[in-house]
């Protein structure tokens, strides 16, 4: 295709043809050489090149690519078609589907997807291929005995395949961390300030729940004591030395 075809076409325009439409209007127009209604496609044997060498074959295209196609035989009296390219091959995946206008069956969709090597032993690769063909009854008869051509004209589009699971994996990884911590943190500090309400005074010394004695005979709760002992070194749950106090209280009564 020319620059000049490009530069006809209208600002902004885009290429977004329906199954049906690039048959009935671009197949059969290419198949019986009438013209098509935007003459962006172009000519091309896409077997006598790999796919990554394709989008430079069309001036028209950013993430897909159509083109029109020769497809031969792979065998002289045979009916599949040669699929193999310089490095590689084009193999089917799927069903075949059939595409009509209405109630009338006008062409076949094949999906295929390009390997790199020789088969069997091919390496997939995310190259994906749609092939349109006319059905049956729309194809020309004029084949020549003994010619390796199997179809003068079939449609080709062509995209590569993004892969995102790696991408999607990576990004949820660090958010569950992230909250399992935060849990963590939260669940740690309702422990800390869940404090008893009846017990009596001996039986929270006796337990730690407030936290060490300090020297001068007075003592804090250990939520306040982990807070300024923080970045000493000092641990607030290790059991305090024993200390006389005045006896100033009943153990068993829990009065002062």
């Amino acid at each position: 295709m020319d620059a000049s075809t490009t530069s006809e076409l209208p600002p902004g325009f885009r290429f977004h043809p329906t199954d049906e439409e690039l048959i009935v209007y671009y197949l059969c127009n290419q198949a019986t050489s009438k013209p098509c209604p935007a003459s962006i496609i172009p000519e091309v044997d896409l077997y006598k090149f790999d796919p990554w060498e394709l989008p430079d074959k069309t001036e028209f295209g950013e993430n897909e690519w159509y083109f029109f196609s020769p497809r031969d035989r792979k065998y002289p009296n045979g009916v599949r078609p040669n699929r193999a390219t310089v490095s590689g091959y084009w193999k089917a995946t799927g069903t075949d589907k059939a595409i009509y206008s209405g109630s009338k069956l006008v062409g076949v969709k094949k999906s295929l997807v390009f390997y790199k090597g020789r088969p069997p032993k091919g390496d997939k690769t995310d190259w994906i291929m749609h092939e349109y063909r006319l059905a049956e009854s729309k194809q020309p008869a004029n084949r020549k005995i003994g010619s390796m051509r199997l179809d003068d004209w079939v449609l080709c589009r062509i995209y590569k395949k993004k892969n995102m699971g790696k991408t999607l994996e990576h990004k949820e990884a660090h958010p569950k961390v992230q909250m399992t911590n935060l849990i963590a943190a939260n669940n740690d500090e309702q422990k800390m300030m869940n404090l008893p309400r009846t017990w009596s005074l001996t039986y929270l010394l006796d337990m730690n729940y407030l936290g060490p004695i300090l020297s001068d005979g007075s003592y804090c709760s250990t939520f306040d004591f982990q807070i300024s002992n923080a970045n000493v070194g000092i641990d607030p749950f290790v059991n305090s030395q024993p200390v006389e106090m005045a006896n100033n209280y009943v153990g068993d009564s829990g009065k002062y």
